[in-house]
């Protein structure tokens, strides 16, 4: 359960990462709101996994997971560019996550 409960942190991550960034600087009311209330669930989520997880295996997932994903929205939402070192990049980190996920004993 605190694995899915880290998967779950991360994907709310990348939401208020992308609300962030609709907020325009925190000047719109709405995705302002979403940004606090996505930092809020995602930050709870994080701290009931790492009453299992190792500290530094959870971090490293949870701003993983994060990091991916904004990536990816900011190439399917926002029309960023997907230069292949960009996804050289991307697929660096996923390959990180998933060597720290197979090392941990959790």
């Amino acid at each position: 359960m605190p694995w899915i409960a880290l998967v779950v942190a991360g994907l709310f991550e990348v939401v208020w990462a992308t609300s962030m960034k609709y907020s325009e600087g925190f000047t719109r009311l709405v995705p302002t709101l979403v940004t606090a209330a996505a930092m809020v669930v995602s930050f709870v989520l994080l701290a009931w996994a790492m009453r299992s997880l190792p500290l530094g295996t959870a971090y490293m997932i949870w701003t993983g997971i994060g990091a991916v994903g904004a990536f990816v929205v900011g190439i399917v939402a926002l029309g960023e560019a997907a230069t292949p070192l960009r996804l050289l990049a991307a697929l660096l980190i996923v390959a990180g996550l998933l060597l720290m996920k197979l090392s941990s004993s959790s």
